[in-house]
């Protein structure tokens, strides 16, 4: 969700309501601002009134790094969107060409890329397994084709393609 703070949009990143003791209720968010990129954790009493900004979201694929920004195409008008490292954020651990997101606009401005639940990765470098290694479900650190490690068992080697939860960052299932 988008609200209007203080002249400016900002997108809600997490809220909790709360109600201390004797005291009154409020609803701690964090939020961060669209046009500063800042993020602040703020507090509002329960008869506060807020804004809602609306929010549009379009399925996109990732087309290719450049320099430091991401851009990615909407698969059906072929229109591009360039992206700041900050608004992918923890996505690009995950993004490989063609890969399906879904990115969030306030105002006709990218704030979110969303990623599937789980990607198909590839990977490009995995230590052999030891003969004799074979305890109750022993793991080895691979290293994907984004560059990230993630724990997969002895099996895996390289050039496979796994699964891994984007959400936890964990190996799934072989692909």
């Amino acid at each position: 969700m988008a609200i209007s703070y203080n002249g400016d949009v900002a997108v809600v990143l997490d809220s909790q309501h709360r109600t201390p003791g004797n005291l009154r209720a409020f609803v701690q968010a964090s939020i961060r601002s669209i046009r500063t990129g800042k993020s602040a954790d703020v507090r509002f009493s329960s008869t506060e009134r807020i804004e809602v900004v609306p929010l549009t979201t379009r399925k996109m694929e990732f087309s290719y790094k450049d320099g430091d920004d991401y851009v990615f195409s909407d698969p059906e008008t072929y229109e591009t969107v360039t992206l700041a490292p900050e608004i992918v954020a923890e996505a690009m651990n995950y993004l490989v060409e063609n890969a399906h997101v879904t990115v969030t606009f306030v105002n006709d401005k990218a704030v979110q890329v969303e990623l599937p639940p789980s990607v198909v990765l590839t990977v490009t470098d995995a230590p052999e397994g030891i003969r004799g290694d074979s305890a109750n479900n022993v793991q080895k650190t691979v290293i994907l084709e984004t560059g990230i490690s993630i724990q997969a068992p002895l099996f895996i080697k390289t050039g496979e393609k796994v699964k891994v939860d984007t959400r936890t960052g964990k190996y799934m299932e072989r692909a």
